[in-house]
């Protein structure tokens, strides 16, 4: 069977991946061909984002969001970066998802735009629908997907690695040159096979990371696919260290992971401890329960150590009235009313979880990566907007202008040549009868998911991310062995994956000895909290 060829292949169909399928789609002559690993092309870390998406409010302007972007971001934040999200996010929401997806955000009965404010926020300017904001955006963009003749959805398809020359070259002659993508192997699940796809432009859009945590907000995906593809491609890292831990997600069983988003302190939530303490004023008295995300969850992480906490509360039903909340928290409620907890009536038991990754795959302002012919777009990429923390609703801005300016980059250019299948070797498997023991994947996952929430989590020091290190360094050895003796599945190949993007942000965190934004070390001299 000859391996699909394609003018640009995306990996990933969350809003960075759609909306540069999109915008490519514009061209009928350029073939884009989307991979997901998912069932539905519709899953993934986009869907799950609650509070919504910013935009220029009534009484707003693209200075005052760059302000804001930079003042979450603890310095870090490259100011070119966010000039280009405040600009150019708020006309991309009008004509990409309001006039050309048609997505119905949340109105008046005047049919005017309802804007929502969130932490660190100066003014009202997030766009939202309900609580369940992401879930609408990305149903709108993959339906707009399947009325564009050439664009193909290849769902259950999973990347194993990227090609790139001169590592995957049949010829030999190639090592004199750059490092350039040329597509990825992919592992098919229905057929069980890895199969070369082909591509003149490669986009990473495989999002996040959460899942190499114990607790995240992340679904199953968010493995770090893309970052350990990239990494094993040569392609520059940055910022790994700087994982931001979401301050409340639900502390109930059966509910764990689930985020309560920070719309609820937005629209007059309030943390306190289990006997009724409101704390968040000690911790930052200038924002309040409004602080940056980064100094919320170390102060509820604070106050549970010291105290012995099991959780925090979030108390809204205190500042709404009950037929407020279920309207514009649907999502919440239901959730929360499941478990037995009735949000109009009583505080939600909340805790910290991994929730987004800053750094990501080095880019530069139109996407592109160090290696010739690869873009990364949306989380897997770093292109300084969020520098060491990520300023709350911006994610799905950043991901819609990335993904439409990488495609705007390609559509500029002529297509790129495809090289031939004879030009790359297919996939070796023959021989490997071994199937993946599902028991040694779940426990090598569980051990990494556990090495990173106890020593490279909220509070970082050497002797935790030595520890760190060294476990996960021998784990890597153990799965690489495994990996290249066993049969594959997505587990083992998420397995592989995700030790090798534990390893980057350990090495990173261990590196960097200054505690700023999420990346905190409470052994740097003068550390501090907030």
């Amino acid at each position: 069977m000859s391996p699909p060829e394609t003018d640009v292949l995306i990996i990933g169909c969350g809003i960075a991946g759609a909306s540069a399928a999109l915008r490519l789609s514009q061209d009928r002559q350029r073939q884009i061909t989307i991979i997901t690993r998912a069932a539905e092309p519709e899953e993934s870390n986009s869907r799950y984002a609650q509070g919504g998406i910013v935009t220029l409010g009534e009484d707003d302007s693209p200075e005052l969001i760059v302000e804001d972007i930079l003042a979450a971001g603890a310095g870090l934040s490259l100011p070119s970066a966010a000039r280009i999200v405040a600009e150019e996010g708020p006309r991309l929401v009008r004509e990409v998802l309001i006039e050309t997806a048609g997505v119905l955000f949340d109105q008046t009965s005047g049919g005017r735009l309802v804007y929502g404010r969130e932490a660190v926020h100066s003014r009202r300017r997030i766009l939202h629908v309900g609580d369940a904001t992401g879930k609408a955006i990305i149903r709108a963009l993959v339906t707009a997907l399947h009325e564009r003749p050439n664009v193909r959805i290849v769902p259950s398809a999973t990347a194993v690695d990227l090609i790139t020359f001169p590592h995957h070259a049949s010829d030999m002659l190639t090592v004199y040159e750059p490092i350039t993508c040329h597509g990825a192997y992919v592992f098919e699940r229905a057929q069980r096979t890895v199969r070369r796809y082909l591509a003149g432009a490669t986009i990473l859009a495989t999002g996040g990371l959460g899942r190499i945590y114990r607790h995240t907000t992340n679904p199953r995906g968010s493995r770090g696919d893309g970052l350990a593809m990239a990494y094993r491609a040569g392609a520059r890292v940055i910022n790994a260290e700087y994982v931001q831990f979401h301050p409340t997600t639900l502390a109930v069983a059966g509910g764990e992971g689930f985020l309560i988003s920070e719309a609820v302190r937005g629209e007059g939530g309030r943390l306190i401890t289990p006997d009724g303490r409101a704390f968040m004023a000690a911790y930052a008295p200038e924002w309040g329960d409004l602080a940056p995300r980064d100094v919320v969850a170390r102060a509820i992480h604070h106050e549970m150590i010291e105290h012995d906490y099991p959780h925090v509360l979030l108390d809204v039903c205190s500042a709404m009235p009950p037929d407020r909340i279920r309207e514009r928290f649907p999502t919440i409620y239901t959730k929360c009313l499941s478990l037995g907890v009735d949000v109009t009536r009583q505080p939600i038991p909340v805790v910290p979880a991994a929730h987004y990754f800053c750094g990501g795959v080095w880019t530069q302002a139109w996407g592109q990566t160090s290696v010739s012919n690869l873009y990364a777009v949306g989380e897997v990429a770093c292109t300084g907007v969020h520098g060491a923390n990520r300023l709350a609703s911006t994610s799905l801005l950043e991901g819609l202008v990335w993904g439409d300016r990488a495609a705007r980059d390609i559509a500029a250019r002529d297509p790129l040549p495809i090289v031939g299948p004879e030009d790359v070797p297919r996939w070796e498997e023959e021989g490997l009868e071994e199937e993946a023991d599902p028991a040694l994947v779940w426990r090598d996952m569980r051990t990494i998911q556990h090495t990173m929430w106890h020593y490279v989590g909220l509070v970082r020091s050497d002797r935790r991310l030595a520890r760190a290190l060294r476990d996960l360094g021998h784990l890597r050895e153990a799965i690489e062995n495994f990996y290249r003796t066993t049969r594959l599945n997505d587990a083992l190949i998420g397995l592989r994956h995700s030790v090798q993007a534990a390893l980057i942000v350990a090495e990173a965190a261990q590196h960097n000895r200054i505690s700023r934004g999420c990346h905190y070390r409470d052994d740097t001299k003068g550390a501090s909290l907030i």
